[in-house]
């Protein structure tokens, strides 16, 4: 049964890198014991074939490029089980080199040209909301939208 859950676990990790939790939680959904999810999730950590800090930053690595903001980004590490304090480290280390400003700004921009036969007032207020849709923080969509004037 043992040999059936870790062969279970990297069939999993065969797609893409898991966190500790969501690799408990696919083996508890196959109905696996909670002494069979423990030792497999236990050889998975010691192999290093699962690490959340590693996880944590690979995803939001990927994640970033999309772009999506902070926000998004820690609400998904949440969905995913991974613990606060590594969601807060590796977030800090992703905010040295992420300007969100600049990204907000370009991707407002580019929305707004694309919305040019709408009144501007509802052009900004649809990006506004497509904005925080992507996680980026309300003060510094309003900061961008403030700045750029809609083209008509």
């Amino acid at each position: 049964m043992l040999q059936k859950a870790r062969g279970y676990a990297f069939l999993l990790l065969k797609f893409r890198q898991r966190s500790e939790n969501e690799i408990r939680q696919r083996l508890k959904k196959k109905k696996f014991n909670s002494e069979i999810i423990e030792s497999t999730v236990s050889f998975l950590k010691d192999k290093g074939f699962i690490d959340d800090n590693y996880f944590a930053k690979t995803w939001i690595e990927s994640r970033i490029k999309k772009p999506l903001g902070i926000r998004r980004l820690k609400a998904e590490l949440s969905i995913k089980g991974i613990n606060k304090e590594i969601i807060d480290t590796q977030i800090n280390e992703i905010k040295k080199s992420y300007a969100e400003e600049d990204i907000v700004g370009g991707i407002a921009r580019d929305r707004l040209n694309k919305l040019k036969g709408i009144d501007p007032q509802k052009a900004k207020q649809r990006v506004y909301a497509y904005l925080l849709r992507r996680g980026f923080s309300p003060q510094v969509v309003i900061g961008c939208l403030n700045q750029i004037q809609p083209v008509s």
